[in-house]
């Protein structure tokens, strides 16, 4: 048996183990194989981090080129048979196979002992130490997800925290009126689809059709919901809790870019839920989202490095495929949340996503008057940002700086967050209707539907998806409004690209995307 290489685990910190986990549980796992063609793979992950990134290709293409090999399912298919475990499903394109069976099979398997952990959020199944595969087939694996539940994720949405407002109360917005203040271009979005990734909560489309109706969004976009390793719509009639991320996303997207088709991923808060929900919407033939937008994560801190390689993949699959991925860069500052020390939220920090930073705005007269960095303070809330500790330098970032707010500015020599910004100030937030109340929500959760409605506009304009456009960002810097004015903690808004809003805000008519 060999480990297999970044699966170490640990417990939550300040869980409690409780012992074995009942070996007659039954558990799926996802199981990521390497690609038939390593060499191509890799050869297209530095393409993409290049200045001058390869053009898209079909998802077919795709499956074709980049997919696992048939060989290696059938070796993971046999050694899964042998211990009893049942194949779920396969897929080349995603390089994945899904096995069921028993903790007892699955212990015995890939050499884990499967315990249960009590912690402050409730109970887990999880491990202790690395996963093992069999010398033969331990080469083919890159990952086995899903073997522990412990949560992975949340949400990064802020609730204001004074009384329940009504759509005309001073300092808020409606997200149409954000669009227009940061002046999308004219569109409604149609024929692109957005993808949403929830892990947890749900809509009530009696409140979609309340919202938009307010709104005069006519007709109502089309909303659908799809089911991620048994994920499904469930409203818990909690407006602070998951169902507050899943009605901030539906309706930014949908009352800017109300002519996109929306397509709702629900998947468990698992590591293995949260990459199965994004390979998922990446490699969908019938939805076929042009666009993805995320609003959960954790800091790169608490992922294993595994899943991260695993998530990461995910997301070079949809950049290659022509598919932007918009994501919130967190809502803790500079620290993430941690105890000590800078820290940058993933998956945001991944170089195939745009991270999606905050700010706080004032606008009068239908123009921005003032717009600064998103930090609460004493509240705790401020715009994710930092440099990553995991993923390298790209290109489109070279030469840029993090300056702390002391002053002292250190050249970028890891990918920095976030690239790019917008209003998430809760106090300056997003009207918004969730489980049949009207409130207001801010945080970087609502920065990325706002960018993916951006580029749905943008994308029906042009006829085409604007696919990955991290290096075409980074080209236009001059077009963004530029923050220069605050801190996320540690780090300081400066000329430029800066660790707190990225290049800034947008001014959507002078994005010139390919």
């Amino acid at each position: 048996m060999k480990p297999i290489k970044g699966s170490e685990r640990a417990p939550i910190p300040g869980a409690t183990d409780m012992g074995d986990a009942d070996a007659r549980e039954r558990l799926e796992v996802t199981v990521l194989l390497r690609p038939a063609n390593p060499q191509a793979w890799a050869a297209q992950s530095a393409a993409l981090q290049s200045k001058t990134p390869p053009p898209p290709i079909s998802r077919e293409a795709y499956a074709r080129q980049f997919g696992a090999d048939p060989a290696d399912v059938a070796a993971v298919s046999a050694f899964a048979a042998a211990h009893g475990l049942a194949l779920v499903a396969s897929d080349l394109a995603r390089r994945t196979v899904v096995l069921s069976g028993t903790v007892a099979r699955f212990n015995a398997a890939f050499g884990v002992r499967l315990r249960r952990f009590e912690h402050e959020g409730g109970t887990y199944r999880g491990r202790t130490g690395a996963i093992q595969a069999p010398d033969e087939i331990a080469p083919a694996i890159e990952a086995v997800l899903g073997l522990d539940n412990c949560p992975q994720a949340k949400p990064h949405f802020r609730t204001r925290r004074r009384a329940a407002p009504s759509a005309a109360l001073t300092g808020t917005f409606s997200p149409p009126q954000l669009a227009a203040l940061y002046d999308f271009p004219a569109g409604d979005g149609a024929g692109e689809c957005v993808a949403i990734v929830e892990l947890g909560g749900g809509y009530k489309p009696a409140d979609l059709k309340t919202y938009f109706a307010g709104l005069g969004v006519a007709p109502a976009p089309q909303v659908t919901s799809v089911s991620v390793d048994h994920g499904k719509n469930s409203p818990t009639g909690d407006a602070d809790g998951p169902d507050g991320e899943v009605m901030l996303d539906i309706e930014v997207v949908g009352s800017v870019a109300p002519g996109a088709k929306i397509a709702v991923y629900f998947a468990p808060n698992t590591d293995a839920g949260f990459v199965d929900a994004v390979s998922t919407a990446a490699h969908d033939t019938v939805n076929q989202p042009s666009i993805i937008s995320i609003s959960w994560g954790g800091p790169e801190s608490s992922w294993t490095s595994q899943a991260m390689q695993a998530f990461d993949q995910a997301l070079q699959a949809a950049a290659t495929m022509g598919v932007t991925v918009c994501i919130a860069s967190g809502d803790s500052g500079s620290s993430d949340g941690v105890a000590s020390g800078d820290h940058v939220n993933f998956p945001a920090s991944s170089p195939h996503a745009v991270a999606c930073g905050g700010t706080t705005l004032q606008a009068s007269g239908g123009a921005i008057t003032s717009e600064a960095v998103w930090n609460d303070g004493a509240q705790g809330g401020a715009s994710g940002g930092g440099v990553s500790t995991v993923f390298a330098l790209p290109a489109w970032q070279a030469g840029l700086a993090a300056t702390k707010t002391g002053g002292e500015a250190a050249p970028l020599a890891m990918r920095g967050v976030p690239d790019v910004a917008g209003d998430a100030d809760p106090e300056t937030g997003y009207v918004i209707r969730i489980d049949g109340a009207d409130t207001v929500i801010g945080g970087t959760s609502a920065v990325a539907p706002l960018w993916a409605a951006l580029f749905a506009r943008l994308n029906a304009s042009a006829g085409k998806p604007v696919g990955y456009v991290n290096a075409s960002l980074y080209a236009q810097a001059a077009t963004f409004r530029d923050i220069t004015a605050g801190d996320n903690g540690d780090f300081a808004a400066t000329a430029g690209w800066d660790a707190c809003t990225g290049l800034g805000s947008p001014d959507g008519v002078k994005l010139k995307l390919p």
